[in-house]
């Protein structure tokens, strides 16, 4: 069977095409991802606007297109932070199939988290010991302590990377001040994860995806690190080497952002807020480990149709 998973996040909406065998095993067909800022300029106001409105359509119709080239037989498609907290969240879905027959599911931030985790698992060889997932959205970050068994606790905070910049619009490059005061709003606001974290203790921060690749990517750009390539999932990350990285990022403007290699074009405006999360993750939990998963919540959905089809 083919089947296509469609994940519509604030920030990009991303499309997978996979082959599955009827022994449960899959092989990709095909991939890519359209940059839609669907919470621009209005996210935290709870409102989908005209613009970023028909720049989500727009991306779905693109994906119809991939779905008829390639014949899919089956979609599973998912809404999160943006769609889900809009007002017009449920007209984007209704739009999406009336117009496109594409039906989307808009979970809720425990789903989103449970798939992320499902995602992560396969990217990534867990332990007994407990991990510390972190997945950065546009509209949400997504928390969650783990095991190779289980989930042992997850929470979905509406602190993604589109809502902090949008509430705190920073200096481009960003002043001591303004970092000093956004890390106190993710300490105000995230007090259920400390007390989740004194309990099971995590041994390593494990990045979902999203701005965690940049990370990576940026590494073997400026620093020759390990180059991120598709048949590899998980990457370990040296701490040192991030912290050059989010001091580069921190320091620069928009136009030096634009030259450092390694940094897509869809991130230029958003990783600066992704390391300050980062960091605080880091610094506040006294991690010192810290890996990358390349999977997220698409291969999470994929994962969980495998093992529950009906």
């Amino acid at each position: 069977m083919r089947l296509a998973i469609i994940d519509c996040g604030t920030n990009t909406f991303h499309l997978l095409i996979v082959d599955m065998s009827s022994d449960g095993n899959y092989s990709k067909v095909f991939s890519t991802r359209v940059s839609v800022k669907l919470g621009e300029g209005s996210i935290n106001n709870g409102i989908i606007t005209a613009g970023p409105f028909k720049r989500g359509m727009d991306a779905l119709k693109k994906f119809k297109e991939h779905l008829v080239e390639f014949n899919v037989e089956k979609v599973l498609a998912f809404a999160t932070s943006a769609i889900r907290d809009a007002a017009n969240g449920k007209d984007f879905a209704q739009s999406a199939k009336d117009e496109l027959g594409i039906e989307l599911e808009i979970i809720d931030g425990d789903r989103e988290a449970e798939l992320i985790y499902l995602g992560n698992r396969q990217a990534l060889p867990l332990s007994e010991q407990i991990s510390l997932i972190v997945d950065i959205g546009g509209g949400s970050t997504e928390f969650i302590l783990a095991n190779q068994n289980q989930i042992f606790w997850k929470q979905s905070f509406n602190l993604g990377a589109a809502r902090l910049l949008q509430r705190f619009q920073p200096s481009s490059p960003i002043p001591h001040e303004e970092i000093s005061s956004i890390k106190k709003y993710l300490k105000e606001n995230v007090a259920p994860l400390y007390e989740a974290i004194q309990k099971y203790q995590p041994a390593e921060l494990i990045g979902s995806s999203g701005a965690f690749d940049s990370v990576v990517e940026i590494i073997h750009g400026e620093h020759g690190g390990e180059e991120m390539v598709e048949t590899k999932t998980g990457y370990e990350v040296d701490l040192d080497q991030y912290a050059k990285v989010a001091e580069l990022l921190k320091n620069s403007d928009l136009e030096q952002r634009k030259a450092i290699k390694g940094l897509t074009p869809m991130r230029f405006d958003m990783i600066v807020i992704s390391c300050l999360l980062i960091d605080f993750v880091l610094e506040e939990f006294n991690i010192n480990k810290m890996r990358v998963s390349t999977f997220s919540l698409k291969e999470g959905a994929l994962f969980d149709f495998i093992n529950n089809p009906g």
